[in-house]
């Protein structure tokens, strides 16, 4: 199925996304969407909400070219992968579910970047196996409890009504599309990142990615989330990378910050004027960065 809908894509979409589709049927019986492109190292990318693999597309032809092998899953109902009802949307099943693939694909050493929800998700997957954890690159996003969230977040979590918004009108990842970047996305662009949440049926893990947003200890992700947390310290060790965009209205400098406690000697970039897609703000320089900075060159910290 995720094949035939790459298939289908745009083909001004293709252009920026010509990759190779894979698929792998979780034990949960959905089909998760990912690419594997390049031979060496293992680079693993999570993606947040509510983008998908499309996200990491340029920093995939960086490393790849550059002898990286580059894993990039779609998570359950996002991207190319299939768009289940009955699946189990929540940040225990997500992490469980990166977990069976890198099984599957008998991976027992990894570097991990991760975005947005991609933290929490990666975090708590290298927390249960910090062995197989080589380095952690960190952009705009967060792996611990925290009761920040940014009011247009917060109003869209209501039940009945955030989905209707959600869903119904596109109002998250549509509006995200403008909001996440600085720099306005060229119309191929936009187009991709909107193109796997163009229905109601579509759009059933956006709208499960906000209402899984654990604020409160009452919360089915709460401990989860805790447990995540907890597992940084055994990540402490790691050489770890953050780069941040300062203009991001969601995972601010806040968050930036807070990962000083966790992670006191990582490196750190901050770009003044980039926004939550810092891929998109400024996609050369932060894929240099985050290339030069997996082979082991030695650079400054610029904060």
């Amino acid at each position: 199925m995720s094949a035939t809908r790459a298939s289908k894509l745009p083909g001004a979409v293709r252009e920026e996304y010509p990759f190779a589709s894979h698929t792998f049927d979780l034990p949960n019986g959905a089909t998760m969407h990912f690419l594997d492109e390049g031979t060496g190292p293992v680079v693993l990318m999570l993606h947040g909400n509510p983008t998908w693999s499309f996200y990491y597309r340029n920093l995939v032809r960086h490393l790849s070219e550059r002898g990286f092998r580059c894993i990039v899953p779609d998570h359950i109902g996002c991207g190319l992968s299939n768009k289940p009802k009955s699946y189990t949307y929540t940040l225990r099943q997500r992490i469980d579910d990166v977990g069976a693939l890198i099984d599957h694909l008998g991976i027992g050493h990894f570097s991990l970047v991760v975005h947005d929800w991609g933290g929490a998700i990666g975090c708590g997957l290298a927390g249960q196996r910090p062995d197989a954890l080589q380095k952690l690159v960190l952009l705009n996003t967060g792996a611990f409890v925290s009761k920040r969230i940014p009011l247009r977040i917060a109003a869209v979590k209501i039940p009945l009504i955030g989905e209707c918004i959600i869903r119904g009108l596109n109002g998250f990842a549509g509006p995200a599309a403008t909001m996440a970047v600085k720099v306005p996305m060229k119309p191929a662009v936009k187009q991709g990142f909107l193109w796997p949440y163009r229905s109601w049926s579509d759009r059933i893990a956006v709208w499960n990615f906000v209402r899984d947003i654990p604020l409160h200890a009452g919360h089915p992700s709460y401990s989860t989330l805790q447990g995540v947390e907890a597992g940084l310290a055994a990540l402490a060790d790691k050489p770890v990378y953050r780069i941040w965009g300062a203009k991001d209205f969601c995972f601010t400098l806040h968050f930036h910050d807070r990962f000083k406690s966790y992670f006191p000697d990582a490196l750190s970039t901050v770009y003044a004027a980039c926004g939550h897609y810092i891929l998109e703000d400024n996609k050369v320089a932060v894929c240099e960065d985050i290339c030069r900075f997996l082979e082991g060159s030695r650079f400054e910290n610029r904060p």
